[in-house]
């Protein structure tokens, strides 16, 4: 059962059993229930989204950069805040950081299985990412997977948290319904290093690659994604609550599978080029 399916069978009027207690007893994550944005201050959103159309455009501004950029548009703000912002936004610099043969022997990472790689199959690379999604009050997060062959969104889904069990559940759900890669590609977020995200997909006998920290290339076509997404449909039409962020993206994906068209896949829809390929 997906997990839109169980989030049916969650009945808010039910008095016998919480919200929370009925979701614990379908084996449903509450952050995939509740449609309920986050909130900062009226003065954090409105820096949270121009920060985060400068990042569509920098990806290389760090902290330092960015502060001086709010600063240009009259925003009294210092490094300290910019910071704490980057951090609830899952932002990630793009340039290389000192140090980095220094890994932590705590760390859980996999190498980059991409690079050079002849990519000519549906459901050979999978990419997945976390995005930070402005709203007209508050923000949400998105989850998605994006067949790189195809270019194809092949699962995804909006919570209020990051949480690794929501990634998991997600990807779950989508291997269930589309069958699986044969590299599965992530940067290396706490979500996606955590043993409890890693050990199924082993299990399943799927390859793990990560991006590099500060590679701007490594995870290239999701991140193309969240900017289509963004200046496509949130920008222009900034949701209105929880349901309204779903029902949005869900159409928009209607469209960005079914009729968007790209170069890399010769002009033909996502959804056609993932299946001529895979028959």
């Amino acid at each position: 059962m997906s997990t839109m399916e169980k989030r049916g069978l969650v009945s808010p009027e039910y008095s016998a059993l919480s919200v929370s207690e009925q979701c614990k007893l379908i084996g449903l994550q509450r952050s995939s229930y509740y449609f309920k944005p986050k909130g900062e201050s009226l003065l954090n959103q409105r820096l949270m989204k121009a920060i985060d159309r400068k990042f569509l455009e920098c990806p290389f501004y760090g902290v330092e950069r960015m502060t001086d950029f709010l600063r240009s548009l009259g925003y009294h703000v210092g490094v300290k805040r910019v910071r704490r912002l980057y951090k609830i936004m899952n932002l990630r610099t793009v340039y290389p950081k000192p140090n980095l043969s220094k890994a932590k022997t705590t760390d859980y990472k996999y190498p980059y299985l991409l690079k050079s790689l002849k990519i000519e199959r549906p459901n050979q690379v999978w990419q997945a990412d976390i995005s930070y999604i402005p709203m007209f009050r508050g923000f949400m997060y998105i989850f998605a997977i994006i067949d790189v062959y195809s270019r194809r969104i092949v699962g995804w889904s909006i919570s209020n948290t990051m949480s690794m069990e929501w990634c998991r559940e997600t990807l779950s759900d989508t291997i269930r319904a589309e069958g699986q890669p044969e590299i599965f590609n992530t940067d290396q977020g706490s979500q996606f290093t955590s043993p409890n995200f890693i050990n199924p997909l082993l299990d399943r006998g799927i390859k793990i690659s990560m991006d590099g920290k500060g590679r701007a290339l490594d995870n290239v076509f999701i991140e193309r994604f969240w900017r289509s997404l963004k200046q496509e449909y949130v920008y222009l039409n900034p949701p209105n609550g929880g349901m309204d962020l779903y029902r949005g993206i869900k159409a928009y994906l209607e469209f960005y599978n079914h009729q968007r068209k790209h170069t890399g896949t010769g002009y033909i829809p996502n959804d056609r080029f993932f299946g001529a390929k895979a028959s």
